[in-house]
């Protein structure tokens, strides 16, 4: 049954006529009529009766419009559960990341809404394909993804909010014979040894590019998608890899520089992904302005 028409059902039973439910819901009487007359459809006896000229309830018309009372007091009771559940400033946030992201933002996330008050913060640690991304929308309230600054965008049906871009340097020993080098371009690194991610994972395409632009495949010898085991195996050969300037540096004392690459600009940008009802929630809206304001400081002070 529509609770529209179960509505009009005890307006006509508590106003007595047609015109009197038409009056007070701004629209025609015959409005009303049409809609009783698709309730009427929806049960096997009549709801309403002919009294002189007016149109009056059965008894079965009148323990409808009995049960509709309660059934609008459930409807508000739930309307109300709702708008407090999107309006609770503590309520529970689920935000998932790639390993970097996470290890990035969520401890200062956990440090700035610590207070009474704030969300409840659960994390969780995805590292998927890019393409994999925004159907993680469906399972967490906010995603920190990332993609290649030329690929395609995020799917209109999920909003992005930007977190930062960052350009893409070379991660080489210190011990490396181009480790004094300002910068080095494709043609430095045609015969390099390198450490790639998994095929599918959204640097790949990064290497390619250098690939395609060095004219010949890489030598690709490892395949590790966590950025700080990738930082590993360079500090302790002859294996140069792709690095993210600012979400994953180096440590300090960890035997590795970064080399930007002239001649060929790769970069990333690093977003939230979220269906766009879920910033509705002041819980999630609050998550999510404050992740893009530890991004805006961060990437000021890397800057420097």
């Amino acid at each position: 049954m529509d609770l529209h028409q179960l509505r009009l059902l005890r307006e006509l039973g508590e106003r007595g006529s047609l015109a009197a439910v038409a009056r007070s819901q701004h629209v025609s009487a015959s409005a009303v009529s049409q809609q009783l007359t698709a309730l009427q459809r929806t049960v096997e006896v009549p709801l309403t009766e002919r009294r002189g000229r007016n149109l009056v309830l059965t008894g079965a018309g009148q323990a409808l419009a009995s049960a509709a009372v309660d059934v609008s007091v459930a409807m508000s009771s739930a309307e109300q559960a709702v708008s407090r559940y999107v309006q609770d400033p503590t309520a529970t946030v689920s935000v998932s990341a790639f390993t970097s992201a996470g290890l990035t933002w969520f401890g200062p996330l956990l440090h700035t809404l610590s207070r009474e008050g704030d969300p409840r913060l659960v994390f969780h640690d995805r590292d998927v394909g890019q393409d994999a991304f925004p159907a993680l929308t469906a399972d967490y309230d906010l995603v920190i993804a990332h993609r290649l600054e030329h690929s395609s965008p995020w799917p209109e049906t999920i909003t992005a909010l930007p977190l930062v871009r960052e350009p893409l340097d070379v991660a080489m020993s210190e011990r490396h014979r181009l480790a004094h080098t300002p910068s080095v371009g494709v043609a430095d690194l045609r015969e390099e040894e390198w450490v790639s991610v998994q095929k599918g994972f959204p640097l790949e395409s990064a290497l390619q590019a250098v690939a395609v632009h060095a004219g010949k495949p890489l030598n690709i010898t490892h395949r590790i998608n966590e950025f700080f085991v990738a930082a590993a195996i360079v500090s302790a050969g002859s294996a140069i890899a792709l690095m993210p300037r600012h979400t994953a540096p180096p440590p300090s004392g960890s035997g590795i520089v970064l080399k930007p690459l002239h001649g060929l600009p790769l970069a990333r940008h690093v977003d939230i992904l979220c269906r766009p009802e879920a910033l509705h929630r002041t819980a999630v809206h609050k998550v999510a302005t404050t992740l893009q304001h530890h991004a805006a400081t961060r990437e000021r002070r890397c800057s420097r």
